[in-house]
């Protein structure tokens, strides 16, 4: 692989310690790496790093394979380091990148430029190389023809250096009949791909005149919003098509296109990462190119990985959940990326929003954390691989078996896979008729059936790839036939080997079959007689039963419980005497669950655990314990230890500060291992911040001390409760706290200080975790006063005349500085304020003056005095309280001419306590009395009132005008303004009469029809006439009168005459007459009247 091409250094600006190089030039197939460097000391929260392409293209959603991008942090120098590498970079890696860090408050950027140059090679190997076929597999190689020419005897001249030929330009110049001499001498084998490329080389690029303006280089959306790609074309009715990846799209409700003057939209609505693409506006032959990224959202992990404890050769699924279905993760062991390779172990798994990474056989080689990265989230977990270690859970018990009985070894081993071997006094044991293996699941079974003396003896069972043996005899026992006196007292003949610990104690593992065979002798054969305790064991059936054949009595407990354990006694009698023998049985089991398991403490990553040992062993003496965890709300539990540990105090290590914990702890003994018990209440690792920074002295007086400091660097999981203040004097070790609550400021004001001492600070901070380390001053603190000279800060405003009006609040803040405190102190024109009239409070740095409501008696100059000791000073405040005026007096008209009309008046005389600024005049004419407003802010106190209209009498009114506003009320003036008319005739313009006499004429005449009987019809007409024509019906000819069966209506000239109903008979000619004094004029039509039809008769 190349070698990263370094950043070289820039000047520093900004926030920017180091910047990448402005211009970088990369060889294609190289790696390159840019590294920005931020310098945090000064900045309250840790900055955020952009790597932009172009405008808007953010580069953090094309991490991969390509691209990668590191955070570092140096807590030394508080130095954040970012880089980006871009590897085997190409030719689309060109272009403008930029650089952007930001802050709560500041931001900078920085922006370079990267140019793309391919690989150099000799002019002849790169045409060489460009045309070797792309499928020759193992067979490429250098193109030599060199051996398929014939040696000559002949010494060759050495020829002199010839100039490096352009075979491109050579094959443009040429005739196409010398294309093949021309590959064949310069080595090029693909004939059809040259002429291919020469073909494209002889194209002429034609320039675009089809656009006004192109598309963007590229386009950037965030998955989900809508986006529009926008050009401009110089004919405004042409037709445009739109290509995806060389795809036409059709109009639709994601893709609308739209058509406006010249230009030409795309709207994608609701894109998607399918919309991630190439895309083309065409006009005619003439195209424009861009591309669109889709920048998908921040894909937060909404289930954390879990970590793992397992034995080598056991699968491992580490899984999580992200916020959205087909989002992208990236999975890392330790700062390697895990790819999906053939010969890969690890496998990828997606089911909606579940993410999970496969192994299907840890080994040790798997030891370590493991990462999953979204573009907005990040979790881990770790992957713990103990070697395999094989448990023995039930050991082969020895056995004692008549001639053709059967015996059966029994083992079982913690796992079901494990196979193995059986050796009879070393020699391995082959299955036969009689002699059988089986392995089922955990157990290990060898069984013989029809035992033999050559049987007996001592049988191993060996697990394949383990270091282990299980070892048990096999006791063959002979019946001998004693020829003894018919009376012989019963003896019992116990077996001490086997179960039996000692000579009359049996330890039986709960759960276990115990058979105990007891040989009895005697004659006549003896009755036998089992009991435990008082109680005798009568039952033939059952768990707990007795079994009988000759010579031999049976004593069998199915599935032993603790409940079984007690002493029994067989007794046998006959009537040459009795036996009696006492066996202890005692049962074995695993121990109860440890009980009341806690947690006592807790640190940034560990957590110490407790618990109480079980209160029933088992019957065999505690071993250890074995711990696991699990992260609250998971239900996968994590081993902790795979070796038994012995105390009942753990500390659990490697846990992830802030997560929630649940801890369970097992008992061992030598029987095997206990339940779970009962999981402890959660807890969090949680470490106490870092001591607190900066810790200076604001203030010093003769008992207090004023202290600031800043919040710690870290704060961690467990947040911050508050701080608090330490302080002792000098010498002593004995340090007092300052405050009894803590304190959640970030400063503190120490009371109750002896004067003069010098006293040492520290502050702690504390959390749910306890306290930090200290923050201590660096030299203790006199606590001595320093003597301020008094010094009045007088606002800018109130330093010229502070002016409000009647009925306003006044709240004036005057700061002020000096030490001790300052003595402040009002006067009002030299007296001393009614605190009745003026409200004063005074603080330990500014003085307040409040009047609630100003009246104008509140007007004057008020003085502020400020004592210390001898020393003082003084300020002055102008203060005015104003209102409107009163209105102006004595408004009078002075002089009328023409048409205008002089006004004077006089001063008011309240002016409001605020200088005059103006008048408003207004007048109205004794008719309508409506006032007129004729100059506002008028400085004077006359006017002149002009465009009076001749021949009214006019009345005026005046306001007075001051900062406040217009007077309530104006003055009217004494006396009126009257415009007198002067001689002018009217003459008006002589009006002739037009002449509007008309001939009757009808304009619409009379329409034929036809109307069926007994149903009402109406023929019109319409007719024009002045005077008003006389309107006449007739039926031919014959005038019609008040026939009730007719009406006549007349309406602006238009004539209707309506028939009820008529009858076959009223069919006829209808005429109409129209007669005025100028003539007449007549029209006529004729009307056909129907009989109806009877339906019925039809």
């Amino acid at each position: 692989m190349p070698e990263p091409v370094p950043a070289e250094s820039t000047e520093l600006s900004g926030l920017f310690v180091e910047k990448p190089p402005e211009n970088v030039v990369a060889v294609t197939g190289s790696d390159i790496t840019f590294v920005a460097k931020v310098d945090s000391s000064t900045l309250t929260r840790k900055p955020t790093m952009k790597w932009l392409k172009g405008k808007w293209m953010d580069l953090g959603s094309k991490a991969g394979k390509h691209m990668q991008f590191k955070e570092t942090y140096d807590r030394n120098t508080k130095i954040y380091t970012y880089e980006m590498k871009i590897i085997k970079v190409v030719a689309g890696d060109a272009g403008g990148y930029r650089c952007e860090v930001s802050t709560k408050d500041k931001c900078d950027s920085s922006t370079f430029e990267i140019s793309v140059e391919a690989a150099q090679q000799e002019g002849q190997a790169d045409i060489l190389s460009a045309f070797k076929r792309a499928d020759a597999g193992e067979d490429e190689g250098e193109l030599d023809f060199s051996a398929l020419l014939k040696a000559t005897k002949k010494k060759k001249k050495p020829e002199p250096e010839e100039p490096e030929i352009d075979v491109w330009e050579l094959l443009k110049n040429a005739h196409p009949s010398e294309y093949e001499k021309i590959a064949f001498k310069y080595g090029i084998t693909d004939l059809r791909g040259m002429l291919k490329r020469l073909k494209k080389m002889k194209v002429e690029i034609k320039h675009s005149e089809a656009f006004l303006k192109k598309l963007e280089s590229c386009y950037s959306v965030e998955k989900g919003k809508k986006i529009v790609l926008r050009c401009e074309v110089v004919d405004p009715d042409v037709q445009v098509k739109w290509l995806k990846n060389g795809q036409e799209i059709k109009p639709s409700a994601k893709y609308l296109m739209e058509a406006n003057g010249n230009v030409r939209t795309l709207t994608i609505n609701k894109t998607t990462l399918a919309d991630d693409a190439a895309y083309e506006c065409v006009v005619g032959e003439d195209k424009c190119f861009t591309e669109v990224f889709v920048k998908e959202p921040p894909i937060t992990i909404t289930k954390l990985m879990d970590d793992y404890h397992v034995v080598v050769g056991e699968r491992v699924e580490f899984e999580i959940e992200v916020s959205e279905e087909g989002a992208h993760v990236m999975w890392f062991f330790e700062d390697q990326e895990l790819h999906k390779d053939k010969d890969s172990k690890y496998r990828f798994k997606k089911d909606g929003k579940k993410h999970t990474l496969i192994i299907q056989e840890a080994t040790l080689d798997d030891i370590g954390m493991y990462h999953a990265w979204t573009n907005g989230g990040h979790t881990k977990g770790e992957l713990e691989v103990e070697e395999k270690q094989l448990e023995v859970l039930q050991d082969i018990a020895d056995l004692t078996v008549r001639a053709t009985d059967q015996a059966m070894f029994k083992c079982e081993v913690s796992d079901e896979k494990v196979t193995g071997k059986w050796y009879k006094d070393g020699v391995e044991v082959l299955p036969s008729q009689r002699i059988k293996m089986t392995h089922v699941g955990r157990f290990h079974r060898l069984i013989i059936d029809d035992v033999k003396p050559e049987d007996a003896g001592d049988y191993t069972f060996v697990p394949d790839g383990y270091a282990l043996s299980l070892s048990a005899k096999l006791n063959f026992l002979e019946i001998k036939i004693d020829y003894v006196p018919r009376q012989e007292p019963p003896k019992i003949h116990l077996d001490t080997t086997g179960n039996m610990v000692s000579q009359n104690t049996i330890i039986v593992v709960a759960g276990n079959k115990l058979r105990l065979d007891v040989e009895i002798t005697g004659e006549p054969a003896p009755i036998v007689v089992w009991s435990k305790g008082d109680k005798p064991v009568t039952a033939t059936e059952g768990r707990v039963r007795v079994e009988s054949r000759k010579d031999l009595s049976c004593f069998v407990i199915e599935g032993a419980e603790r409940d079984d354990e007690g002493n029994y006694t067989i007794c046998v009698t006959n009537p040459a005497g009795e036996d009696k023998a006492v066996l202890f049985i005692k049962i074995v089991d695993v121990p109860d669950p440890p009980e009341h398991v806690k947690c006592i403490s807790v640190g940034e990553d560990y957590a110490t655990i407790v618990w109480e040992p079980p209160k029933f062993d088992g019957g065999a003496p505690i071993k250890g314990y074995l711990m696991e965890r699990k992260k609250k709300g998971s239900s996968r539990w994590t081993k902790l230890n795979f070796d038994v540990y012995e105390s009942t105090t753990y500390e659990a290590k490697r846990m992830i500060e802030g997560i929630l914990y649940e801890m369970r702890v097992f008992a061992v003994n030598s029987i095997g291992l206990s339940q779970p018990s009962l999981s402890s209440k959660p807890f969090m690792p949680i470490a106490p911040t870092s001591e607190p920074m900066r810790l200076s002295v604001h203030d010093v007086t003769d008992s207090t001390c004023s202290l600031k400091w800043l919040a710690p660097e870290k704060i961690g999981a467990g947040g911050l409760d508050g701080y608090i203040i330490e302080y002792c004097k000098e010498g002593d070790t004995e340090w007092v706290v300052a405050n009894q609550d803590l304190c959640e400021k970030q400063g503190y004001v120490v009371r109750n200080l002896p004067v003069g001492e010098k006293i040492n600070f520290r502050v702690v901070a504390v959390n749910i975790a306890g306290r930090s380390p200290p923050a201590i001053m660096s030299q203790p603190v006199t606590i001595r006063e320093i003597m301020e000279h008094p010094k009045i800060r007088l606002p800018r405003e109130l330093r010229q005349k502070y002016i409000r009006k009647v009925g306003d609040k006044i709240n004036l803040t005057i700061p002020f500085h000096g030490k001790p405190r300052p003595v402040a102190t009002w006067f009002k024109d030299g007296q001393p304020i009614d605190p009745k009239e003026v409200n004063v409070r005074n603080s330990n740095v500014d003085s307040i003056l409040f009047i609630r409501s100003a009246e104008r008696e509140h007007s004057g100059k008020y003085e502020l005095v400020l004592k210390i000791e001898n020393m003082e000073d003084r300020a002055t405040i102008d203060i005015r309280i104003i209102e409107k005026p009163s209105p102006p007096v004595n408004v009078r008209v002075t002089e009328v001419w023409g048409f205008n009309a002089a006004l004077e008046w006089d001063p008011p005389k309240d002016d409001g306590n605020s200088e005059i600024t103006g008048y408003l005049i207004q007048k109205a004419d004794m008719k309508t009395k409506e006032w007129f407003t004729i100059y506002e802010h008028n400085r004077r106190p006359n006017c002149t009132c002009s465009d009076l209209i001749m021949g009214n009498e006019y009345m005026f009114r005046v306001y007075s005008e001051n900062l406040c506003g217009l007077s309530e009320e104006p003055r009217t003036s004494k006396n009126t303004a009257v415009i007198a008319k002067t001689g002018l005739v009217h003459k008006p313009t002589p009006y002739k009469e037009k002449d509007m006499c008309c001939v009757p004429k009808f304009t619409q005449p009379l329409v034929d029809r036809s109307a069926v009987a007994g149903y009402s019809t109406a023929i019109s007409c319409a007719v024009k006439g002045f005077p008003k024509p006389k309107i006449i019906w007739m039926k031919n000819k014959m005038i019609i009168g008040e026939d009730p069966k007719y009406l006549m209506q007349n309406n602006q000239g238009v004539l209707t005459l309506n028939i009820r109903k008529p009858s076959t008979f009223d069919g006829g000619k209808y005429s109409c007459l129209a007669v005025n004094n100028l003539g007449q004029d007549e029209v006529e039509c004729k009307l056909d009247v129907k009989a109806a039809i009877d339906p019925d008769k039809k």
